[in-house]
């Protein structure tokens, strides 16, 4: 099997992993910010002693961490956006809007790294949101959750975008990436979160019922194994191929959500329509892939 396919592979395992992560904004009852700061925590915790016990456990130099956690601050922001998105909306509306990150990543790649818009992979940017509404039959009935969808997806792009730059410069293996982007995410949370309660002064950070228990599994399971994952694709494939392949994140979320909440939306033609897009979007960059690059093993 060509190596390109083999890492969209474990690209595509990690998208079906990162579809449950939706449902988690349903099943946690913290708002988005308390949230995310306690599925870092989380995953801080589990990466860090999975590393120490396999040796993998070292320090950075201050300018590597600050570059890496600058990432990570971006990668908190993305998260943060995105419960709220789907605690303004639904889970379908929140990850939906996650496909459009494929989008933002054609208008920031050649601000960031100076290089050329690519047309076509504006026409396929254009497949994959023409998908997105299509589900959604151009409904704006949420629009507060659709607008913090759009910008977590902005914030997305601008993640992988930077993050691809910072991996290669620092030369840091994922799980080393992925643990200290975390810390910096703790980190910019802790800072926000005293304004965030006097934004919202009723808000509790303090979990209630089952919350520790799915912060358990999605700070660990649904959290530490898709972003390694991801991490690992994202030293092979454009940050547009990885972006794409996300927009296949809705379309787990949508069923995972209608079979565990009953959500059933738009499933008629239309619906079916989108995903086949959506679907349409990603063959077709998966092949533009394979005749870039020559066979290997």
């Amino acid at each position: 099997m060509r190596k390109e396919y083999k890492t969209l592979a474990i690209l595509h395992l990690a998208v079906f992993l990162a579809g449950w992560t939706g449902i988690f904004g349903r099943l946690i009852s913290l708002g988005g910010m308390p949230l995310v700061w306690y599925r870092m925590m989380v995953s801080v915790a589990v990466l860090a002693l999975v590393m120490a016990l396999t040796g993998r456990l070292h320090r950075l130099p201050g300018r590597s961490f600050a570059e890496i956690a600058g990432c990570g601050g971006l990668l908190a922001l993305h998260w943060v956006a995105f419960y709220a998105s789907i605690q303004a909306s639904n889970v379908s509306i929140g990850v939906a809007c996650i496909a459009t990150s494929c989008f933002f990543t054609t208008l920031l790649d050649p601000l960031i790294n100076r290089k050329r818009i690519s047309w076509i992979e504006v026409f396929i940017s254009f497949i994959a949101i023409t998908g997105v509404l299509l589900i959604f039959s151009l409904d704006v009935r949420y629009r507060l959750g659709i607008a913090l969808g759009l910008l977590s997806a902005a914030f997305y792009s601008l993640f992988a975008l930077v993050n691809i730059n910072v991996a290669r410069k620092t030369g840091e293996d994922s799980a080393t990436m992925l643990l200290y982007e975390v810390v910096g995410g703790i980190v910019l949370l802790s800072l926000l979160i005293p304004f965030y309660l006097r934004l919202y002064p009723g808000a509790s950070i303090a979990p209630h019922g089952n919350d520790l228990l799915w912060l358990l599994l999605l700070g660990s399971v649904f959290t530490v194994l898709p972003f390694l994952f991801q991490l690992h694709a994202l030293r092979s494939l454009s940050a547009f191929t990885v972006n794409l392949a996300y927009n296949l994140e809705p379309v787990y979320s949508i069923a995972f959500a209608a079979l565990i909440f009953g959500e059933l939306r738009e499933v008629g033609l239309s619906f079916w329509g989108g995903v086949a897009l959506i679907l349409l979007s990603v063959l077709i960059q998966t092949r533009r892939i394979g005749r870039k690059n020559p066979a290997s093993s």
